[in-house]
């Protein structure tokens, strides 16, 4: 039995905080204790009472006087899209043949595909992200060896090899038999073990023609228990060019609906220009919006319209990403940066109590997994962040006149980066400083 006791400010939430007032939403301990064991959370609260429940002999870490909070938890990525990241001037539908689709032919080659993983997951792990949703390329492969990468690591992962059948290159073109055929043995050799989880990936609606987008409805029947990620409604030529392929549908949402892909674990990559009527589907089977503002901003695509889609009468489930290619930057922290920005444009604020809550506990429930991340409740792995509010010059100086936790954390968001993430453990595993990823601190 292994056990560490870590001590630091400690912070974590138990709901959505309505304001900067709303203490009850979150626990915080000036002077915390988190002892884990054996890749849990043993015990959380004030460090002179976690302390007394620690095995004689606990190693003890002091992270004072630096933040300690839930791993973040990225809903959205691509990891094949790390060499097309900061690619210049297209909007989607070019971005993607210019760019993205060339780019995926290379994850053929499995030696690649294990290269970029690597490199894709210590890029999370330096940037505090312990968990991710992510898109493999349409190469069994490539999900084999991002898997397998994951699964070295010890993290919790959410991810799937990309369903496509046309209006892409040869070289990124499976059918709806083989992708239906890969996706099965993916699933019998990953989903579950360890801690890896598997998501039916079908791109979008444009790259599936309607026989893969029935093999994925079938897959989602056969493996009610997975997720299922997709794309929708995140540029008005893609809207137009999907109704086009599928005439009979009522809008973009219907298209997945009518295949079975809506649900309470189906989660749709950036959702921008919805109906009303698509945001009541996705409401009313527990679907989620998955909000990406770098990528937005950057293809020009639009402004996701968060506060309205949370406050309808039939709320929409929401998580955040970084939807890293098209986004621009690895960091939650800079993704809710760039979020607080499209949220002010549509005439909104958000809290940095509320970021935060997105980042750890929110994206947690979005995508399922709250009962074993996302907080530092007492039983939860023990993937745990390490954040320090003083990290640059500049943010030290700014410090010296930030008198609440509120504008601590909001500093962080605002200019926050890899380098005030000190340190990240997965399952208890001190993994930022094991990796050697500290660069720069």
């Amino acid at each position: 039995m292994t056990s560490t006791l870590l001590r630091g400010r400690t912070l974590s939430f138990l709901r959505w905080p309505e304001t900067v007032d709303d203490h009850s939403a979150w626990r915080y301990e000036d002077d915390g204790g988190l002892l884990l064991r054996d890749g849990r959370i043993a015990a959380a609260g004030a460090y002179a009472d976690v302390e007394k429940k620690a095995d004689e002999g606990v190693k003890k870490i002091d992270h004072r006087p630096h933040l300690l909070l839930p791993g973040f938890i990225d809903a959205h990525a691509h990891f094949p899209q790390m060499q097309v990241i900061a690619s210049y001037g297209a909007e989607l539908l070019d971005w993607l043949n210019t760019y993205t689709f060339p780019e995926e032919t290379k994850f053929q080659n499995a030696q690649h595909g294990r290269r970029i993983a690597r490199l894709f997951l210590d890029e999370m792990v330096r940037h505090g992200t312990t968990t991710v949703a992510a898109y493999c390329s349409v190469h069994r492969e490539s999900a084999e060896a991002f898997f397998a990468e994951s699964h070295d690591r010890n993290m919790l992962n959410i991810a799937g090899k990309v369903m496509m059948d046309r209006n892409a290159p040869e070289g990124v073109l499976d059918t709806p038999q083989s992708g239906y055929d890969d996706s099965k043995a993916l699933i019998a050799e990953w989903h579950g073990k360890g801690r890896q989880h598997y998501a039916i990936t079908p791109r979008f609606a444009i790259t599936s023609s309607p026989e893969q987008l029935e093999m994925a409805g079938a897959l989602c029947r056969e493996y009610p228990d997975l997720h299922m990620q997709t794309h929708l409604s995140e540029n008005h030529a893609e809207i137009a060019f999907t109704l086009q392929l599928y005439p009979q549908a009522r809008d973009y949402t219907d298209v997945y609906e009518h295949y079975g892909l809506l649900g309470r674990k189906s989660l749709f990559g950036h959702c921008i220009h919805l109906s009303e009527r698509e945001a009541d589907a996705l409401s009313d089977t527990g679907s989620v919006a998955v909000f990406c503002p770098t990528s937005n901003l950057f293809l020009g695509s639009g402004l996701f319209d968060y506060q309205r889609y949370r406050t309808r009468d039939k709320a929409l489930r929401i998580a955040a990403a970084t939807d890293v290619g098209g986004g621009t930057n690895y960091s939650m922290l800079r993704t809710m940066d760039e979020g607080y920005k499209v949220i002010a444009l549509n005439g909104e604020k958000l809290n940095p109590f509320q970021s935060f809550w997105q980042l750890t506990r929110g994206n947690a429930e979005a995508l399922s997994v709250v009962e074993k991340v996302g907080t530092l409740d007492q039983g939860s792995d023990a993937d745990i962040i390490v954040l320090d509010a003083r990290a640059t010059p500049a943010m030290r100086l700014r410090m010296e006149t930030a008198d609440t936790l509120a504008e601590e954390l909001f500093l962080l968001q605002t200019q926050g980066d890899d380098r005030a993430v000190r340190e990240v453990y997965l399952a208890g595993r001190a993994m930022k400083s094991d990796l050697g990823l500290n660069v720069g601190l």
